[in-house]
């Protein structure tokens, strides 16, 4: 008898830790909903210390808030502020090892696109991982941008501040520009082939804040490969290049424009116009002092 009842308490002891256990795996971490750019509700965790950038810019935009230490993972794009290239990588924009991002194990993950987002969701969504799309897509958006992950991470006074002096910059650059008549301008995003950027493009209104006027501010596209033929049209009186790799010099094309031969081709580190971040601001600045010299002497 003494065999069986020490035998039974060892069953019920089992069966209570199991209990105990299963109670556990059911228990709902507490979560909060907040909306992205494509109207998606996305419920997060009440605090978010884990996180995944899949965007250079959205990474910048993190540590501006104050975050960058609660992000875990980035791309191999992401080398700004210095300490993103120490985080661990998990693969690029466009091909983030899914593998590596579930194994980071993030409360969120942050993506730039629809398209992107469209890839793996599901994968995400099916480890219990939230995805956040966002699409600063104009200067009101980047500061949206700024609102939105202060909400996320409850740094929101930093966001505030990011903003405030961003705002401040740009009403500076706008109040020495604004009795200046307006440059036309050519933005040279890649010079072979010959890409433009168009009326759908967050970088024709930042430009268009420096004092200048886009020559392609009306094609009903972000981006556009031009044939010679319709680039010479233009004639730009200067002409922008977010210089990288591969885009130092003006297009052959424009050999014979105003702007190469009046000597107004300006160069303006790429990141600064094409990343939209905070950083944007300090381009529209080279831009703008470029293009009017005489309004920041």
């Amino acid at each position: 008898m003494r065999k069986l009842a020490l035998f039974l308490l060892a069953i019920s002891i089992v069966f209570t830790g199991c209990s105990k256990q299963s109670a556990q795996k059911k228990e709902t971490i507490p979560t909060r909903e907040v909306t992205d750019d494509l109207g998606r509700k996305v419920n997060i965790p009440l605090k978010v210390n884990r996180a995944i950038s899949l965007a250079p810019n959205l990474t910048e935009n993190i540590f501006a808030v104050g975050a960058g230490h609660k992000l875990v993972g980035v791309t191999t794009f992401c080398d700004y502020p210095a300490e993103a290239k120490s985080i661990q990588k998990v693969g690029d924009t466009i091909n983030p090892n899914m593998e590596s991002v579930i194994a980071l194990k993030p409360q969120i993950v942050f993506v730039s696109t629809a398209s992107q987002m469209e890839a793996f969701t599901k994968t995400l969504e099916g480890n219990g991982i939230a995805v956040f799309v966002t699409d600063p897509n104009s200067l009101d958006a980047i500061y949206r941008n700024m609102e939105q992950l202060g909400e996320i991470f409850g740094t929101q006074d930093r966001a505030a501040q990011v903003t405030a002096e961003m705002k401040a910059r740009l009403s500076a650059i706008r109040e020495k520009v604004g009795g200046e008549a307006p440059v036309r301008v050519f933005v040279q995003i890649s010079k072979t082939p010959l890409f433009a950027a168009g009326r759908e493009s967050f970088i024709t209104e930042m430009i268009e804040y420096s004092g200048a006027i886009s020559v392609t501010r009306d094609i009903p596209a972000a981006y556009m490969k031009l044939s010679d033929e319709t680039a010479l049209a233009m004639n730009p009186e200067a002409i922008i290049i977010p210089a990288g790799a591969g885009n130092e010099d003006p297009h052959d094309v424009f050999r014979e424009s105003a702007a190469v031969k009046n000597g107004k081709v300006f160069r303006v580190k790429a990141d600064l116009l094409m990343r939209p971040s905070p950083r944007i601001i300090e381009g529209l600045e080279e831009a703008a002092r470029a293009l009017h010299p005489n309004s920041f002497k």
